[in-house]
């Protein structure tokens, strides 16, 4: 799996309360570990046994080096990560007794990613390539451009082309001028296999969070068409593609052939919430991609069983401090769901 996104230097405050306009807090304890968005994905994916790789962008200061030591640590694959000379990107978290967040990102070096020709390359050999919002708009249709164009050759030649995931990482007045622009969205919306956002992302998009379930159910039954014979995809059959829409502890909605489905989140004794929708999507990257779940019908119990895997790696991250500590081995899976009663693939 390759994924396009930050490798950022997470600056961490554990603040008495999450400050109100004009408000203020005391941090009791200053910290940094290593984050963003797209390294999240790539080590949960590592993690949990799968080969991965990060695309991405580090400055040439004290915070990209950090971000490249803390790579070296990790099994992923850091060869196509470039060091420019912005300085690199970092974010200020607040966090709040509960484990709720707010996040403030600063440095410019992801923001000038460009996608070199031996990542595009790399594309080809990869099972899933994901794409998070935050990146800069000119690598996102890159990467959608470079996806399609491996389609259309597979549907000549009969090879299997990367499955297109998607994450709708931040609300739309935040990702202007900086991630994915809007019209780009919309075509990663009718061209990705796995579209990803949470409470916050989609509402701000679509309008409200029902708006955001009319709308992708009905671009996954245009999808349809497309399979059909307008155009190739990646994925086939009734319950490609995918989305899922996340809502913190309230749970997760699930669009699968253009039907909906709710399910509960795990209770846990959360002490971080912050990436944890990462490590959800990179569950479902790896039970619904890298697994080659085909499941046939798009009820409820079909698509369940990696909803719900994906929610053990979500729940069991947010049992711990920053995020990339916390995201969990397969056995480490596994043994939280035996607990509950859920076989190691997530059904019951």
């Amino acid at each position: 799996m390759l994924s396009v996104g930050a490798a950022a230097i997470d600056e961490w405050y554990a603040v008495s309360n999450l400050p109100a306009p004009d408000g203020g807090a005391f941090a009791h304890e200053v910290t940094s570990a290593f984050g963003g968005v797209g390294a999240n994905v790539a080590v949960a994916l590592d993690r949990l046994g799968r080969d991965a790789g990060l695309v991405s962008r580090v400055g040439n200061d004290e915070y990209g080096r950090r971000a490249l030591a803390y790579l070296a640590e990790t099994g992923v694959d850091a060869s196509h990560v470039a060091v420019g000379d912005d300085p690199h990107t970092r974010s200020l978290i607040l966090c709040d007794p509960d484990g709720e967040r707010a996040i403030v990102t600063a440095g410019e070096s992801f923001r000038g990613l460009r996608l070199g020709d031996d990542a595009l390359a790399a594309m080809a050999d990869a099972d899933a390539v994901f794409l998070t919002a935050y990146a800069p708009d000119r690598a996102a249709r890159r990467v959608l451009d470079r996806v399609e164009s491996l389609r259309e050759s597979a549907a000549e030649s009969g090879d299997a082309p990367p499955a297109l995931v998607f994450d709708l990482s931040g609300p739309v007045e935040e990702l202007v001028g900086r991630g994915t622009e809007p019209e780009t969205i919309h075509r990663f919306l009718h061209r990705a296999d796995l579209f990803v956002a949470d409470g916050v992302a989609a509402p701000a998009f679509f309008g409200s969070a029902a708006a955001a379930v009319e709308r992708i159910a009905d671009a996954q039954t245009r999808a349809v068409g497309i399979d059909s014979g307008l155009g190739p995809r990646s994925r086939r059959g009734p319950t490609w593609p995918r989305a899922v829409l996340t809502h913190g502890a309230d749970g997760m909605t699930a669009i699968t052939g253009g039907e909906a489905a709710e399910f509960d989140a795990f209770d846990v004794e959360t002490v971080d919430t912050t990436g944890a929708g990462d490590a959800f999507t990179a569950g479902l990257i790896d039970r619904w991609i890298a697994e080659g779940a085909e499941e046939s019908s798009a009820d409820r119990d079909a698509v369940a069983p990696g909803v719900r895997f994906a929610a053990a790696v979500a729940a069991i991250n947010c049992t711990s401090r920053f995020t990339q500590p916390g995201l969990p081995t397969r056995s480490e899976v596994e043994s939280f769901l035996a607990e509950g009663g859920i076989d190691p693939d997530g059904s019951r």
